[in-house]
């Protein structure tokens, strides 16, 4: 299948490119930043999502959904990037959505993902890195379940109206569905390096009923998607600083000319656009071997996506400080935020490291 969008997936990222870029420049990251936002992003903002549909992509029609895939999910999770705008969409609209397919809980949350009333957090990490383990543990009490312990890094954690809980039950990884108002639960808030909020949560037995329960299958679902949702944003992410350093490029002179006409500083972009290339082929690879149901091992090729992307955003982000010089590293110059951004979503999920040696693993090395 040719790795590039058809006419229909290119509209949508024009029309998402236009939205997000007018309305959610890399400014309105800024301010919020500077305003000390105590949600971490604008539901004035996530409502416009709905009304434009994008919360709908991944909904099934019959839950009045647009029924599309990953890829249609992955061009608005690249303009995000592309502009740092700060949204849950990556938590609520590709990975919760994707993990309550199927459920009996779709009935209950996606009306409000489709509003764009509802906010979901994944809680997944209970150490400092990612490392694909899970020690919490469920409990079967009666009908339903007891959870007790602690999650790390909870994006959107305090504002959160869902949350979606990895836990043991009887020897195996599961996913739980817990209203974020229920007894038990406290998520206490901290800023981090990309000014985005981010919760420790704990859980003191937390009673859920039996369909709390959504299953390891949906777990690994979960994953999968969120992992090269949040490859797709880091495209985004590596795209715009590049995009802000080949400007600079053309407008930097020294010597009387423009410094984008050094051959060196030449060489530089031209690998930084093939690395970039090669890590969007990654991504649009997974997408569409998932989307079209071809993706025999989706974990895999969430595994690559993940790492191709953290080794050429990284690049990217380092390349424009570079680029840029001094003025690189000042708060009032934008590109900080786009190397900021990047450190953060390359430990989402499990950081480049983690995936290459999963990939290893999984081809039998």
């Amino acid at each position: 299948m040719p790795l590039f969008l058809d006419d229909e997936q290119t509209m949508l990222r024009d029309t998402a490119r236009d939205y997000v870029s007018e309305q959610m420049p890399v400014a309105h990251m800024r301010k919020l930043r500077d305003d000390a936002n105590p949600d971490g992003f604008s539901r004035e903002h996530w409502k416009s999502f709905a009304e434009m549909g994008f919360t709908g992509i991944l909904i099934p029609e019959s839950h009045g959904g647009l029924g599309l895939g990953q890829v249609e999910a992955g061009v608005v999770l690249e303009e995000i990037g592309r502009n740092l705008a700060p949204s849950p969409f990556l938590t609520t609209a590709v990975a919760a959505v994707e993990a309550l397919k199927g459920s009996a809980q779709a009935e209950r949350w996606f009306p409000g993902i489709l509003a764009g009333e509802t906010v979901a957090a994944l809680a997944l990490d209970e150490k400092a890195k990612h490392d694909g383990k899970v020690a919490m543990e469920a409990k079967r009490s009666g009908n339903g379940f007891v959870l007790s312990g602690a999650k790390q890094f909870v994006t959107h954690g305090h504002v959160a109206d869902l949350m979606l809980v990895a836990a043991q039950l009887e020897g195996e990884a599961t996913l739980f569905a817990v209203p974020a108002d229920t007894a038990g639960v406290t998520a206490t808030p901290e800023r981090l390096t990309d000014a985005s909020l981010a919760s420790r949560v704990t859980f003191e037995d937390v009673r859920l009923d039996g369909d709390a329960a959504i299953g390891g299958d949906a777990y690994a679902r979960m994953l999968d998607a969120a992992r090269i949702g949040a490859s797709a944003e880091m495209l985004g992410v590596g795209g715009g600083a590049m995009d802000m350093t080949m400007g600079y490029l053309k407008d930097r002179k020294q010597f009387g000319v423009a410094i984008g006409s050094f051959q060196a500083l030449q060489h530089r972009a031209a690998h930084l656009y093939s690395e970039l290339e090669v890590a969007r082929a990654a991504v649009l690879k997974a997408q569409q071997d998932i989307d079209t149901g071809r993706a025999e091992n989706p974990a895999m090729l969430a595994a690559v996506a993940k790492a191709m992307t953290g080794l050429a955003t990284t690049l990217s982000v380092q390349e424009a400080i570079q680029m840029h010089g001094g003025i690189g590293m000042t708060d009032e110059h934008d590109i900080g935020f786009y190397m900021k951004r990047a450190r953060v979503l390359a430990e989402m999920f499990g950081d480049t490291n983690f995936h290459a040696d999963a990939v290893a693993k999984m081809a039998g090395f």
